[in-house]
């Protein structure tokens, strides 16, 4: 399987932030932008393997800056890493005040998706290959952050035995 740049996976999409679309605080509001950063992040993953896949966690999202109705967001994904079946995507979140032009980072991400065959069960995807300094430290340190993704994994599986499945009112 031929190795695939970063590049080949980037997505950007810039939309407006509009009242629907914001908080109390009249700024973005989070889950909105948790939607659409899986969704662009999804196209990221798909562009990279072409084939099915599905988000098996979103690993961070760091909320940085605020974004405000005068901003448009701009969502900007790519693979930076891959496993044998998985695939890192990261995602940047630029807010840029629409008047000014001023940018700034407001938040960024680290999703995980698998690639499955036709059965639903997860199949080998490329390599992939870091260009640009961002491209590269991302690359570089992503073992770490798989190795704590699994990790993590394993502790959500060994407590997980101790919750409940119960309707609350019961």
């Amino acid at each position: 399987m031929e190795a695939k740049y970063c590049k080949e996976s980037r997505v950007v999409r810039t939309s407006r932030v509009f009242p629907n679309d914001v908080n109390s605080h009249n700024t973005l509001f989070g889950g909105r932008l948790m939607s659409d950063l899986d969704q662009v992040a999804s196209i990221s993953a798909l562009r990279h393997c072409r084939k099915d896949c599905v988000t098996a966690s979103t690993d961070s999202v760091d909320f940085l800056h605020a974004v405000r109705p005068t901003d448009a967001v701009c969502f900007e994904s790519y693979v930076t890493w891959t496993g044998t079946s998985s695939m890192e995507v990261f995602v940047k979140i630029i807010a840029e005040d629409l008047k000014s032009g001023k940018r700034k980072i407001a938040a960024t991400a680290l999703l995980t998706f698998v690639a499955l065959d036709q059965h639903k069960r997860p199949i080998p995807v490329p390599s992939v290959i870091p260009e640009t300094k961002e491209e590269r430290k991302l690359h570089e340190t992503a073992p770490d952050r798989a190795r704590m993704r699994k990790e993590r994994k394993q502790e959500s599986k060994e407590w997980a035995v101790y919750l409940t499945n119960n309707h609350p009112w019961d």
